[in-house]
């Protein structure tokens, strides 16, 4: 249901009602760490957890968003319904504990005088993660096919 401070009754606003309260259940920081992890500002989750904001949580950080919540099957269950009401066209996939099949981790790096540059390093590890997310999977698919085919002989998939 949704909490005595919003006064918009709406699927959007049910959802994004059960993730404010789902993130306010949280110790105090949770709305920084959740920016950090997908690369927002903080103000970015404040607009999405705000149910007075028709504004949709993106699809694919909603995995990272239930992680760092530490939600409870129940709690991600509900949330993933209410957001599938809300949002029928939009699939989520079929395994609710990675919805974006993803594993988030934080990298520190040096912080810069010039804003530009700052920038400008953290897209380059952003890239540079994806890059290397791209051969991982690319490297966990050959290994999956490679597997299945040796088990298809009866051989050891090691």
């Amino acid at each position: 249901m949704l909490s005595d401070e919003s006064t918009v009754d709406t699927p959007v606003a049910v959802y994004k009602s059960l993730l404010r309260d789902m993130v306010n259940k949280r110790p105090s920081g949770t709305r920084q760490k959740i920016a950090q992890a997908i690369g927002k500002h903080k103000s970015f989750v404040s607009q999405i957890t705000n149910p007075n904001y028709a504004m949709p949580v993106p699809a694919k950080h909603l995995g990272t968003i239930l992680d760092l919540c530490h939600c409870s099957s129940e709690e991600r269950r509900n949330l993933l319904d209410a957001y599938t009401r809300a949002h029928p066209s939009r699939a989520l996939p079929s395994h609710p504990h990675a919805v974006d099949e993803t594993v988030t981790i934080s990298v520190s790096v040096p912080l810069l005088s010039n804003r530009q540059r700052q920038n400008d390093l953290a897209a380059i590890v952003r890239r540079f993660a994806a890059d290397v997310g791209a051969l991982a999977r690319k490297w966990d698919n050959t290994l999956l096919h490679t597997s299945s085919a040796e088990n298809d002989k009866g051989g050891d998939p090691r």
